[in-house]
């Protein structure tokens, strides 16, 4: 079955009286890439050269007033801990949680300078492959928000200014968890752990819908299968070149109590609706009615 769905260009976010005119990099999916390719078609090639079949529904097969339900029962009954955990994945860009996860690796298993650096060009040049696939996405879709579904939704954190599938924070956790997995193969259930959490934090903020993140973890990984897929070639023929770290040192990767491992003083500046604000109510904006009511 196929379904329409509100344009992130064309509906104003809770509380806003236009739709957004400030998109963040609506460019980035044309940006040169490390390991994948892009053919003169504009359509993304594994790094072979053959075309990427990205393991994504289209947005068409999902029905988002249907996962909205989901997004305003889950703010409504959100616990401590999960805010904590919304608040701890959302501070600061996707990777801001990863990197240091890279760095206790590279000490916990003594890893050489050489191989320090070979691991976080990987990573990182997987992670940025993965968001320009992502950010193709999103705006070739242009999904709306679920707080321009629901005029009235309050999010634990500001809504981002671009449209909302696939979730990069999903995307580039499935990506990195499956790069580190590569490196450190005896890390990879604690590994899991975090993607999903980072890919949940994002439906528990109540930025994203459940699909954002679902299809998001899966898109990352898969990209990652193919980045390593790559790296076993290379290594094939130039031997040594990635180690992989079979014992097992239980790398302490996970923060404590979801607190930052390098903190920031971040603005808390939003003109959308959070639930630190007084809630205030959008005029004059042009939506669907059933779409703006709280489903309960």
């Amino acid at each position: 079955m196929r379904y329409s769905y509100l344009k992130w260009s064309e509906i104003p976010y809770a509380g806003e009286e236009f739709p957004p005119t400030d998109p963040v990099t609506p460019l980035a999916g044309r940006w040169p890439l490390f390991f994948l390719k892009r053919n003169e078609d504009g359509h993304f090639l594994d790094p072979s050269g053959r075309r990427l079949n990205l393991p994504i529904r289209h947005p068409r097969l999902i029905n988002f007033e249907k996962e909205l339900e989901v997004v305003q029962r889950t703010l409504e009954k959100l616990t401590p801990t999960e805010k904590q955990i919304a608040v701890y994945y959302g501070t600061g860009v996707p990777t801001k949680q990863w990197t240091p996860v890279a760095d206790r690796f590279i000490d916990t298993y003594n890893v050489t300078p050489t191989q320090a650096a070979r691991i976080q060009a990987v990573l990182h040049g997987a992670i940025h492959d993965t968001m320009i696939v992502v950010w193709d996405l999103k705006y070739r879709w242009n999904v709306a928000r679920t707080n321009q579904y629901d005029q009235e939704m309050e999010t634990i954190l500001c809504t981002p200014r671009f449209p909302t599938y696939p979730s990069g924070h999903a995307a580039m956790s499935g990506c990195a968890e499956v790069i580190l997995s590569y490196y450190f193969p005896t890390e990879k259930k604690k590994l899991k752990r975090i993607a999903e959490e980072d890919a949940l934090s994002r439906l528990l903020a109540g930025v994203h819908f459940p699909s954002d993140n679902s299809e998001g973890l899966e898109l990352g990984r898969a990209i990652g299968h193919q980045i390593i897929r790559f790296l076993k070639r290379e290594d094939h023929d130039i031997r040594g070149i990635d180690q992989q770290y079979r014992e097992y040192f239980d790398a302490d990767i996970f923060a404590i109590d979801y607190q930052q491992f390098i903190p920031f003083d971040f603005s808390s500046d939003c003109t959308s609706l959070i639930k630190s604000e007084p809630k205030k109510l959008c005029k004059n904006v042009n939506v669907p009615k059933p779409l703006i009511k709280k489903q309960k």
